[in-house]
């Protein structure tokens, strides 16, 4: 399944929920593992708030995250830790590309930022956002404990708009829960204006929109053990995590973007990001057709692209 997985850390509790997630799925799928660290420059909620200097800094963080998260790596196949200098989100992006990674696994990475997620509805952190807009593998965001060791997929929620994007995450939904044989739920929020439909039309809407879901994915997702296409009205982030709580869900998965004229409100606002840090299961991001049984990607077509490129 994850063959090459990347876990971008701090050595610290902050990334222990993110580590955990990784180093179990490494373990189970007899996956190569690297953990990146990337220091230097502040960027958002990342780390120092000036470059470090590189004499002997390298050795000492290698160091620092061997001893933090030794006991725990026991057990992987095949483990390399990687410290580098740089801006955070370009240098997570460049090893995964280098690194052919099928899977990226992530935390909020500062205490404040986790302490804050809860109080304010979609803080978002530029590095966490702009790496789940950019990767080419899917981008796991674990913000959560789960028992260490255990993460089952028994009931997948795919969040969907009908964009090109959240077609790629219904697709590696699909494989997914043929993979695990699991429950696959797919949504999609009916964000309306207030006075905008009566209730009667927003019914009707909400028929309309089921009927299409089932229309365009239902070919998609034959062979999976039990598929149901919902329709809430409301807030995107709102009605994914009540339908999250609702199903058990133990894993969303839905597209990263966003329809906002301005980058920076797009960043803040992206509903991805709000599921993620306020979701009791981790959240995956998904921007781009991916193979989850050999690696590879495709584009509208079908076709392969190539992969494994360097930066």
């Amino acid at each position: 399944m994850f063959k090459d997985i990347i876990l971008a850390i701090t050595p610290s509790e902050v990334c222990e929920c993110a580590a955990d997630a990784a180093i179990s799925f490494a373990q189970r799928f007899e996956a190569n593992l690297i953990l990146l660290h990337v220091y230097g420059l502040a960027h958002g909620s990342w780390g120092a708030a000036e470059y470090l200097s590189s004499s002997g800094e390298t050795e000492k963080l290698t160091r620092a995250i061997q001893d933090y998260y030794g006991e725990k790596l026991k057990g992987v196949k095949d483990v390399k830790i990687v410290v580098v200098p740089g801006i955070p989100h370009t240098e997570i992006l460049r090893i995964a590309r280098k690194q052919d990674a099928d899977l990226i696994v992530m935390g909020p990475h500062t205490k404040e930022y986790a302490e804050r997620r809860s109080l304010r509805l979609g803080l978002a952190g530029s590095n966490l956002e702009l790496v789940s807009q950019k990767a080419r593998c899917p981008v796991m965001i674990v913000t959560r404990a789960t028992p260490y060791g255990e993460h089952r997929f028994l009931n997948l929620l795919v969040a969907t708009d009908f964009s090109e994007q959240s077609d790629c995450s219904v697709n590696y939904g699909g494989q997914l829960a043929r993979q695990y044989k699991a429950n696959l739920t797919i949504f999609h929020a009916l964000d309306v204006e207030p006075g905008q439909y009566t209730q009667d039309e927003i019914k009707q809407r909400i028929q309309e929109t089921k009927e299409r879901m089932t229309k365009e994915y239902e070919h998609r997702l034959r062979g999976i053990k039990d598929v149901a296409f919902e329709c809430w009205e409301g807030k995107p982030s709102m009605e994914i995590l009540k339908l999250a709580r609702t199903k058990e869900a133990d894993m969303v998965l839905m597209a990263h973007h966003s329809k906002a004229e301005d980058p920076d409100e797009a960043v803040l606002g992206a509903t991805v990001t709000q599921v993620a840090l306020n979701s009791n299961c981790p959240t995956m991001s998904i921007n781009r057709h991916f193979d989850l049984r050999c690696g590879l990607m495709y584009d509208q077509s079908g076709a392969v692209v190539e992969t494994g490129a360097t930066a």
